[in-house]
């Protein structure tokens, strides 16, 4: 029983914050089996991003001795450029055409539940490891960071989704900001020391910075809807 308790400590910060998020799309909720769908698809993409990931530490393995290209390389390429991407193509994909991706506010929802997805998985097998510790320090840091940079990235995919002329480059923003986001994050625990306590702030801006672009979002949905 004792070994149940780290795992479910690892999936309920994901589940809760998944419904926080999806109650938050107050216009038009989407479909439940899309959202179990999106998210499921989160938990898969995270098969490939080990692959790449293991992958691209060997090329940058070459820099090691210097931990701040390091762990520059490692923060932003290896984890913040390969997952954020794949985040993205998840809901390219699998869901970007669907008739239910029909407001800018969608875009946000279905990036924070398969950015969510990735992250189940990844506190599942960080926790194995670490235990109910790792679980709870992961449910108020890395669990949220995942939802927090994800879903500003998504503002920008439902923004691309309704734009007629600037859909690439919302995308190509969206990206960015969210890389830059997560990197900053990982850099700063990479190096570690003192300069550990940044990621508060962080997490901090980060949930500001996305809870604008849900007002800003659910306000220009009600605009286009009337």
């Amino acid at each position: 029983m004792n070994s149940l308790v780290p795992l479910i400590l690892a999936i309920i910060p994901t589940i809760f914050l998944v419904r926080y998020f999806y109650l938050k799309d107050i216009n038009k909720p989407e479909p439940i089996r899309l959202i179990i769908k999106i998210f499921i698809m989160g938990i898969l993409c995270t098969i490939p991003i080990v692959f790449i990931e293991v992958m691209m530490m060997g090329i940058i393995e070459p820099f090691t001795s210097n931990i701040i290209i390091y762990s520059f390389l490692q923060a932003f390429i290896v984890a913040g450029l390969c997952e954020e991407t794949i985040k993205l193509m998840i809901i390219r994909f699998f869901i970007y055409n669907n008739k239910h991706f029909d407001e800018i506010m969608d875009g946000i929802v279905y990036t924070i539940v398969a950015s969510l997805g990735f992250a189940c998985l990844e506190n599942i097998m960080y926790v194995s490891d670490g235990g109910v510790a790792v679980a709870l320090i992961r449910s108020i840091t890395a669990v949220p960071l995942h939802a927090f940079c994800s879903g500003i990235m998504g503002y920008y995919i439902g923004k691309a989704k309704f734009s007629k002329t600037n859909s690439k480059e919302y995308i190509q923003k969206g990206l960015f900001y969210a890389v830059c986001i997560h990197g900053f994050y990982n850099f700063v625990l990479f190096v570690g020391g003192i300069y550990s306590f940044i990621i508060i702030p962080i997490l901090i801006i980060s949930y500001k910075k996305l809870k604008l672009y849900i007002d800003m979002a659910i306000k220009e949905d009600l605009k286009s809807n009337v």
